[in-house]
């Protein structure tokens, strides 16, 4: 079984995808770190040297390329199910699990950040709620059908395990 873990930047998809992966043994994908691998630069450069569009191509490759594993934990981009019709195709290929957060969560996980990323380079403060709230607008109602829904600020690999094998 693949899982598919989706949810805005920052809300904890990699880190508690590892966890879980491991927890499972299953191997770990993060969407991001193989799309970087495909291109030899990181997503700021992707972006910067060859636009939005270009890194959404190479995300959705990487993304077609997992199908080759029958079990695997996956965390997505923020912006990975909301492209061509990768969500479809995570919900048809295995289980989604979106990570629900609040803005202001977000904002302050995202603020204090070490990663490098493009959609909120130079936003701070309200700004930076600002963009994250506006996002989730235009975002949530693909994130929204998911097959599970999970509280991100509180997220444990157990709690999707259950879930996940509940269904």
């Amino acid at each position: 079984m693949r899982i598919y873990l989706i949810g805005f930047m920052g809300c904890g998809k990699s880190s508690l995808g590892k966890r879980l992966a491991k927890r499972l043994n299953y191997p770990f994908f993060d969407i991001d770190t193989e799309t970087e691998k495909k291109a030899g630069q990181d997503v700021q450069a992707i972006f910067d040297t060859h636009g939005e569009l270009f890194f959404r191509r190479l995300e959705r490759e990487v993304l077609l390329g997992i199908t080759g594993h029958e079990h695997a934990v996956i965390a997505t981009g923020g912006g990975t199910p909301c492209h061509e019709d990768n969500m479809d195709f995570m919900n048809a290929n295995g289980i989604t699990v979106y990570m629900k957060m609040a803005p202001q969560s977000l904002a302050y996980r995202l603020e204090y950040a070490q990663k490098k990323r493009p959609l909120i380079k130079g936003k701070k403060g309200a700004d930076l709620l600002t963009l994250i709230h506006d996002k989730l607008v235009e975002r949530e109602p693909v994130y929204m059908r998911s097959h599970c829904i999970i509280k991100g600020e509180s997220a444990k690999p157990d709690q999707i395990i259950s879930l996940v094998f509940g269904l």
